[in-house]
């Protein structure tokens, strides 16, 4: 390539990118707005409908708003019964470019959460997986910045030392049905206070919904 063709090239991507970039913005915009209105639609027809072991409106909102704020793009959700924690969390992803894994045990409810998140539109925003999160958390490779615990609550510690290594700083771990006071059994109680006295990470709770702890990590150790 000569002296001129080899300015004269990027020079022409450049005119180009400067045409291909308002209607790539456009379309963008408009997916954006589909996407949202695909999501909102659906919940709006399944209201009330949340009984089987899923989160409320208000804490799925709070996921919502922790990945979207903080641009989380590798999420972790440890039990995903019928889907609606993993709607609003995959909802939030696709804002960010990021993606949820999420593990049920439960073949009934795992077939039902794939149906509302291809009914949600957010099938490609999800690696969902049928299996014993006790085995497949050990196992994942990480890394994450996000991670939703709402599953067997005696094995809650369980997770949280599995999923540690794995998350990078700055990222949150969070678990459902959880307050400042240990709510519920001893095995929560236990969780509680083992997150709650780690140096290298600061816990809080909010008790709006369901009860949630979130867990920022600070440093690795």
């Amino acid at each position: 390539m000569n002296a001129r063709m080899f300015i004269l090239v990027p020079l022409l991507c450049s005119v180009a990118a400067l045409f291909l970039t308002p209607y790539s913005l456009a379309q963008e915009v408009t997916q954006r707005v589909d996407l949202d209105a695909t999501v909102e639609a659906f919940l709006e027809r399944h209201e009330g409908q949340w009984h089987d072991m899923n989160v409320p409106a208000s804490d799925g909102k709070l996921l919502f708003n922790l990945i979207v704020k903080n641009k989380y793009r590798r999420a972790l959700e440890i039990g995903t019964s019928t889907g609606y924690s993993g709607i609003w969390m995959a909802w939030a992803l696709s804002r960010t470019g990021g993606k949820l894994i999420t593990i049920e045990i439960d073949e009934d409810r795992y077939r039902a959460a794939l149906a509302n998140f291809n009914e949600a539109g957010l099938l490609k925003y999800v690696d969902a997986r049928l299996a014993d999160a006790h085995e497949l958390v050990e196992e994942l490779q990480g890394p994450f910045d996000f991670a939703f615990c709402d599953a067997d609550k005696g094995w809650y510690k369980n997770y949280f030392v599995a999923v540690d290594p794995k998350l990078e700083v700055g990222g949150r771990y969070t678990a459902h049905n959880v307050s400042a006071r240990g709510r519920g059994s001893g095995s929560l109680r236990e969780f509680v206070e083992y997150v709650s006295g780690l140096k290298n990470y600061e816990t809080t709770f909010d008790e709006s919904g369901g009860g949630i702890s979130i867990s920022v990590k600070k440093s690795m150790q």
